[in-house]
């Protein structure tokens, strides 16, 4: 789509939603979303109505557009790790800056908004004439856009309605869709606002119910009957005067003076009714639609550092995660390719929302540590050992680290060795003693025997050589040791 044609369009829809809405009109518009409307524009207005829904979507969509993203060239090896990261391109500056008056972050909140509260999201591609490249990125109302199916192709392309009724074809390359999959409809998407709808009303209702209690003299409501009819002029003065008298919270309590006429009570009070109750399990029932806790949206009861940080690494990996990866899916399968072969071999990636836990990166940190010095001593090159454990690249001085004194220290550090290789402990090679049982075995020895090391140098120190106890009692009077130390297999077969 040329950059003016989709320029006049904005503007059209800018000065329709600048323009002055009678009070009258303007109540009136909000009257579809209470009364259970299913359309796209209903379930949009549904934020602004009820604040429980308000604060999910503004949770999730400043989530989501808070997260950096790079650009990467793809490895050979297929592994993240081995990427290289891309700083200057095209797709990368757009998406930076997908137009001239949204940065990013802005961008990202904007259609993310229309996702979560549609199950829809669109990007309108811009491009200039005889400019193939995309140059600009524009969020658009889902219930402006209409998708045209195909027989032939499954879609053939997309009609945007603009606000004053204008119908504008759009091809398939001018248009970037996200939605969540719609069972009954593979075109559209699907809102968990269309599930809560009577919740939605309920709420408001509620609230609406509150509020008229506070301005209608802040009592319920009752009646005045008097023994005959009454004229217009009478009619209208009795109830000018009663508003007079007792409407409004400041005139509540006031003694009603009647003429020829009786006050009668309601027997409903608005403790009956028990709208706290109603209105809190309404907003239950709109976080069990958006899957999300009361801690998500800032509702904290009991909460500790600990909790606190679980309730965010959660909310990352349920809430923000999920988000991303269709995002990431749009950009890389439908966005790049519009960049011809410069995109070819690159991939956009988020950083990771989850917050990091201190403490399981220290016990990380312990055990890779512990795995490299267990593979240096055992002779692997050092810098190959650092990039196998994942520890960073560090200067290495030539010094061979000297067995461990005690078999305790060892044991830990094959047992992280074992944990980095993701190997049960007990199914990793070791070392075992093996005795000849004849007259000639001294008593130490045949204790030894079936003993496990955990690696070589503490077999050899009991063992030197590989054979002969150091403690043997039959050595000392000129007799062969009957003892020796093979490797035993992850099995638990032996190797000579």
């Amino acid at each position: 789509m040329a950059r003016t044609l989709l320029g006049a369009l904005l503007n059209r829809a800018s000065a329709a939603a600048q323009t002055p809405v009678p009070f009258a009109s303007r109540s009136q518009s909000y009257g579809p979303v209470f009364d259970s409307s299913r359309s796209a524009e209903g379930q949009m207005r549904a934020m602004s109505a009820v604040g429980t829904l308000f604060a999910i979507v503004d949770r999730t969509s400043n989530a989501t557009a808070l997260v950096d993203w790079k650009l990467y060239r793809k490895a050979k090896s297929g592994r993240d790790e081995d990427r290289v990261e891309v700083t200057a391109h095209a797709a990368l500056d757009l998406w930076r800056k997908p137009n001239g008056f949204m940065p990013r972050q802005e961008f990202v909140e904007t259609f993310q908004q229309h996702f979560d509260l549609t199950g829809e999201a669109w990007w309108v591609i811009a491009r200039r004439p005889g400019i193939n490249l995309p140059l600009e990125i524009w969020p658009v109302r889902p219930d402006r856009m209409t998708p045209v199916p195909s027989r032939e192709n499954f879609l053939a392309g997309y009609v945007y309605t603009s606000p004053d009724g204008e119908q504008i074809p759009l091809e398939l390359d001018e248009v970037i869709q996200l939605r969540r999959p719609n069972p009954l409809d593979p075109y559209r998407g699907l809102s968990p606002v269309l599930s809560i709808l009577p919740d939605l009303d309920t709420s408001r209702y509620a609230a609406e119910w509150s509020r008229a209690f506070f301005v209608n003299s802040a009592q319920p409501g009752g009646i005045i009957e008097v023994p005959s009819a009454l004229s217009d002029d009478q009619f209208a003065e009795l109830r000018d005067r009663w508003n007079e008298q007792h409407r409004g919270v400041g005139n509540a309590h006031r003694v009603a003076i009647l003429e020829h006429g009786k006050w009668v009570d309601r027997t409903i009070s608005q403790r009956d009714m028990q709208f706290v109750e109603l209105r809190g399990a309404t907003a239950d029932r709109i976080r069990e639609a958006y899957g999300i806790s009361k801690t998500a949206i800032g509702d904290f009861e009991d909460i500790n550092r600990a909790s606190a940080l679980a309730a965010k690494s959660w909310f990352a990996e349920q809430q923000t995660v999920p988000r991303l990866e269709r995002i990431k899916a749009a950009l890389n399968f439908e966005l790049l390719p519009m960049f011809g072969p410069t995109a070819d071999g690159l991939e956009f990636d988020y950083e990771p929302p989850t917050p990091p836990d201190p403490e399981i990166e220290a016990q990380q940190l312990t055990a890779r540590s512990a795995a490299a010095a267990v593979l240096v001593r055992e002779g692997f090159d050092p810098a190959g050992v650092l990039s196998a454990v994942g520890l960073p690249e560090i200067p290495y001085t030539g010094r061979v680290l000297a067995p461990a004194p005690v078999a305790a220290p060892v044991a830990a550090w094959d047992d992280a060795v074992a944990g980095l290789l993701g190997e049960d402990i007990e199914a990793a090679q070791r070392w075992v003693v093996v005795t000849q049982d004849d007259d000639d075995r001294c008593e130490p020895c045949a204790e030894q025997d079936g003993r496990t090391y955990r690696n070589r140098a503490a077999a050899y120190k009991d063992y030197p050589g590989g054979s002969g106890y150091v403690h043997c009692e039959g050595a000392k009077y000129g007799n062969s040791c009957r003892c020796k130390v093979v490797k035993r297999g992850r099995k638990g077969g032996s190797e000579s």
